[in-house]
């Protein structure tokens, strides 16, 4: 299946029934009166986070979604039927945007989550709710309401505990390829991933899942290369991993470039705990190695660690460091939620 992080889809909610003008007329009674019916109210448009799908592919194919319209009250006091309800159905992750992309309109982070996007036009009243005393034979009904349009965006992000940062070739795929059952595309040249990978890793006795996304290059949050697009799928992790090739002429330059592109894209990403290693220990010699640690670790500020996804020298530490991590950030969020749970409470309530 084809990935697809975004797209862009048309939304209308249904027009409401019109209420009927109708009088009673029956054989052997004596007095009639107004029986005109109210219409049904237009369909609802939901968005809904269901389980089994990782992608926005169906909404490629087809862009436009309208709810039906409510039927037209009649006669007898019969009601029209409601126009029935139209759900989108998107993976866990997903954000609704306006048009503008500056206001979320949902943002479905649970599975069976579901959310009223547009309500339907309202239903038109009949012309026995305007009987009274003075006006026995109403001849007066209302249309039913308009229905809402929007255009929205619709962008997936990820929901992975760590993520893959650094440079094109830095040795990402291979990295989670050695870790996880995940087999991303690997070559010797730059941008082989094209779109985001999620793998299942097991460090001892916990799982936790891993997401690569694209190398970044600099000028990437003004667009450059492959630009934002993907950064969103690591907003969520709670812990990045950086890997810096250690065959490069300067690994301290490679790794304040990306640095420099997280801080710029914003959104919580800078300041997410970060784990830096010096990949492809393997293709260097000891005295290399040494000399390379130090100059990373030096731009840091903290130890680097080394790493060779293909001999598997340091995996399992930073497979570890990965580990504690999560379980730390997984803990904090727990006693803030704790915390909060607490301080809305007081006797006095």
């Amino acid at each position: 299946m084809k990935f697809l992080d975004e797209a862009k889809v048309y939304l209308r909610s249904g027009n409401g029934g019109a209420g009927a003008i109708s009088f009673r007329r029956e054989k052997f009674v004596e007095y009639g009166g107004p029986d005109g019916g109210d219409g049904g109210r237009g369909g609802h448009v939901y968005v809904e986070c269901v389980d089994g799908l990782n992608t926005l592919i169906d909404y490629r194919y087809q862009q436009h979604f309208k709810a039906k319209i409510g039927d037209h009250g009649t006669g007898r006091n019969r009601t029209g039927k409601h126009g029935a309800d139209i759900t989108l159905k998107v993976p866990k992750g997903t954000q609704v945007f306006d048009d503008t992309r500056e206001v979320v309109l949902a943002d479905m982070m649970e599975l069976g989550e579901r959310v009223l996007l547009l309500e339907g036009g309202k239903n038109g009243l009949g012309n026995t709710r305007f009987k009274s005393s003075t006006n026995q034979a109403p001849r007066r009904s209302t249309p039913g309401g308009d229905g809402i349009e929007m255009w929205v965006w619709l962008q997936l992000k990820l929901i992975a505990d760590a993520g893959l940062v650094g440079l094109p070739n830095a040795g990402k795929s291979t990295f989670l390829a050695a870790v996880s059952r995940a087999r991303p595309k690997i070559a010797d040249y730059p941008f082989t991933t094209l779109h985001p990978q999620l793998g299942v890793v097991r460090a001892d006795d916990r799982e936790f899942v891993l997401a690569d996304i694209p190398g970044l290059i600099e000028g990437a949050h003004e667009g450059t290369g492959l630009g934002t697009r993907f950064l969103g799928h690591v907003e969520r992790c709670r812990v990045l991993l950086h890997l810096v090739d250690g065959t490069s002429d300067d690994v301290a330059a490679n790794y304040r470039t990306v640095r420099q592109e997280l801080e710029e894209y914003g959104h919580g990403i800078g300041s997410k705990p970060e784990i830096v290693a010096l990949n492809k220990s393997d293709a260097m010699s000891s005295d290399v190695v040494a000399k390379k640690l130090q100059q990373l670790s030096t731009a840091v500020g903290a130890k680097a660690m080394i790493l060779s996804a293909i001999s598997g020298e340091g995996v399992e530490p930073i497979l570890r460091a990965l580990r504690d991590q999560i379980a730390d950030k997984i803990e904090q969020n727990t006693d803030a939620v704790v915390a909060a749970g607490s301080a809305a409470w007081s006797p006095e309530n």
